[in-house]
């Protein structure tokens, strides 16, 4: 058999396993309205979670930026591709976070895997929630520590393994809204345990920041973890700019001294060329938004609990969640592929998650609320969802 045929072999593996992936071709711009092969369906798909994407304030803010900075940043930000305008960002993120200092990256993943291995080496130890993003992972993987994974949210077990370990440097690295299920990490639980085991805590606010704490501050902040002049100098907070912000990128954010390291050594912000500066000018736009969003954020958890109410819930099964992710877990993947298609051709579009992206056996449909949806709009998925679920 060829290296080809091969190929061959594995992608029609994935088919007789319900685990290929396709993607649509959205012809319309980012809304809960979507436009697939010229039919509208009713989306429930994306991470526009206060949905700031499609809003005209946003558009006219990068317009602006492109006509005053350009449309690209030329280099890596430490040769001659760093601007005024993202230094601007990073004092308003690390403001806006309660932080000293930010550093911006053209996206989350970039981040995380750059991030992990600048804080952990070999014979140093991360201690990782065994439902990390797979960005997280990778990071994991690439720094080359001693990698110990915890049974999810469980902060005994974590204890343990703290308890044990010989490393002198220590880092717990965990979601604060995970993805895929829409729970929330314990994080005063673990920053307790950062600061009795003397380790580093990285969060990754993905699907916190803009939807939760205090003016959408974060997970961290409705939490209450302290700020970085305190004991806060162990937490490094991890957000994304293209969910809630509703454009692109991401940064870290954390006490001055860590964010300088980060920026020496992690690689992914090194070698890379730096995001568009007009895209800095428009996520300036995005932070106000957010701070002044109260009314869009109340709106979003009057969405997720009208929908939470409103599901039946007699065969499949929804996590719980006080979050716009919510996962409706129905088992086999076959199975959610059939609803995910039945609801399609009624217009509704809900994607069906499958492994490796959730453990094997809990194929769901993971329903993404936003702030550009209607209460009509929930009850007519909700109507759909209960029906489906005597039929199917």
């Amino acid at each position: 058999m060829s290296r080809l045929d091969g190929l061959r072999a594995a992608l029609a593996a994935l088919e007789r396993d319900h685990m290929r992936r396709f993607r649509h071709d959205n012809e319309a711009p980012c809304s809960p309205r979507v436009v697939i092969d010229g039919k509208a369906y009713l989306a429930f798909c994306s991470n526009d979670y206060l949905g700031l994407a499609g809003d005209a304030r946003l558009a006219g803010a990068l317009a602006e930026g492109a006509r005053r900075w350009g449309a690209g940043a030329g280099a890596s930000h430490l040769v001659s591709g760093h601007y005024a305008v993202q230094s601007a960002l990073e004092r308003r993120l690390a403001a806006f976070t309660g932080r000293e200092r930010a550093l911006v990256f053209p996206a989350g993943f970039m981040a995380n895997c750059g991030i992990v291995p600048a804080l952990a080496g070999r014979g140093d130890a991360i201690f990782a929630d065994r439902l990390n993003h797979a960005s997280l992972i990778d990071g994991m993987l690439l720094s080359r520590a001693g990698a110990h994974r915890y049974p999810h949210l469980d902060l005994a077990a974590l204890e343990r393994l703290l308890a044990t370990s010989k490393a002198s440097t220590k880092l717990i690295v965990s979601d604060a809204v995970f993805s895929m299920d829409g729970d929330i990490a314990p994080l005063r639980g673990l920053m307790a345990l950062a600061e009795r085991f003397d380790a580093w805590l990285l969060v990754d606010d993905a699907h916190g920041f803009g939807v939760l704490g205090p003016r959408g501050r974060g997970t961290p902040a409705e939490a209450g973890l302290p700020d970085a002049a305190s004991e806060g100098w162990r937490l490094i907070q991890v957000g994304t700019l293209s969910k809630a912000a509703g454009l692109a990128g991401a940064f870290v954010a954390g006490a001055e001294e860590v964010v300088e390291w980060l920026m020496q050594k992690t690689r992914t912000y090194l070698f890379t060329t730096g995001s568009p500066p007009a895209l800095a000018h428009a996520l300036l736009t995005a932070i106000d938004l957010i701070e002044e969003g109260e009314a869009r954020r109340e709106r979003l958890a009057a969405l997720t609990g009208r929908l939470v109410a409103g599901l039946a819930q007699r065969r499949w099964k929804l996590l719980p969640s006080r979050t716009p992710v919510q996962a409706l877990v129905i088992g086999d993947n076959a199975a959610a592929l059939a609803l995910a298609a039945a609801l399609l051709e009624e217009g509704l579009w809900v994607p069906a998650i499958r492994p490796p992206t959730v453990p094997a056996g809990s194929a769901r449909l993971r329903i993404s609320l936003s702030a550009a949806h209607a209460p009509e709009d929930v009850d007519r998925l909700v109507e759909a969802l209960n029906r489906l679920e005597e039929a199917l």
